[in-house]
């Protein structure tokens, strides 16, 4: 069985490394490619934004036109774009995969109560590497217990509109569950002036933007004497974009529900 595939932001960044992964891909077809109207390759070929030969897919301004040529929607832009997406895929039964951060807990809810009419599988990261980071974060968590210091550190190209990361805010919450904390509660976004000694029971998160840098997060499990660093480091957005195209070809045939990679991945 063929299963067709729609992304948004076909012409960015994310959107030409998902077009590329489809092509490799073996079972999918990129049926539709969907920009904002303001976009000036509203008209062009997918294919030919993705650096490879024309695919015959055309590149739209609106996701109701194209809605119904596809199994499952690939979304990764910002939370309002993607609650109007969602719509649209929950009235026409249409899986979809959830790559955008940043949503209020209002919107969660909403795609809490779409995941019961439809598949959904929403991840802070689709990398097959972090996932694998977050269960080795949880194995040090629970091993290394209340005796350490933790920190995450997350560091993100100039053009990144959320922070911290939701990977960073992921593996936190991985670190949080381990230990059976209220991240709301121990979560420390950053130190500035006299902040006085450090509350073990913290978690502290450190943000950097700068340059081109794909995505680097660190969970660091300090102890005196010693230090234990859990570390991913992407260099391509190729990593994501497979992972997202996984999670789409696993979703197009699962029943309704709220899924994440970790489920993709069997972890």
């Amino acid at each position: 069985m063929t299963t067709r595939i729609g992304i948004t932001g076909a012409a960015g960044r994310m959107g030409r490394a998902l077009i590329e992964a489809i092509e490799q891909s073996d079972g999918l077809i990129l049926s539709a490619a969907i920009e904002h109207p303001r976009s000036t390759l509203v008209g062009a070929d997918s294919g030919e934004l993705s650096g490879h030969e024309k695919n015959g897919v055309i590149v739209v301004d609106a996701l109701k036109d194209v809605i119904a040529d596809m199994d499952v929607l690939i979304d990764f832009s910002v939370p309002d774009a993607s609650m109007d997406n969602l719509a649209l895929c929950r009235a026409s039964g249409v899986a979809m995969v959830i790559g955008t951060t940043g949503f209020t807990p209002e919107q969660q809810r909403e795609i809490d109560q779409a995941a019961n009419l439809l598949p959904i599988c929403k991840a802070s990261n689709f990398s097959t590497g972090v996932n694998v980071c977050f269960k080795l974060v949880d194995m040090a968590a629970r091993v290394l217990g209340d005796d350490v210091d933790i920190e995450v550190y997350e560091a993100h190209h100039r053009h990144k509109i959320d922070a911290p990361s939701g990977t960073a805010l992921s593996m936190g919450q991985v670190v949080a569950d381990a230990l059976q904390r209220d991240l709301d509660e121990v979560a420390v976004f950053g130190r500035e002036g006299q902040t006085g000694a450090r509350d073990q029971k913290t978690i502290g998160f450190a943000t950097v933007r700068a340059g081109d840098i794909v995505g680097d997060h660190t969970v660091t499990f300090a102890a005196d004497g010693e230090r234990v660093e859990i570390t991913h480091k992407a260099s391509s957005r190729m990593s994501f974009a497979r992972g997202a195209v996984r999670a789409a070809a696993w979703l197009a045939v699962q029943n309704s529900g709220l899924y994440d990679m970790q489920d993709v991945l069997g972890l």
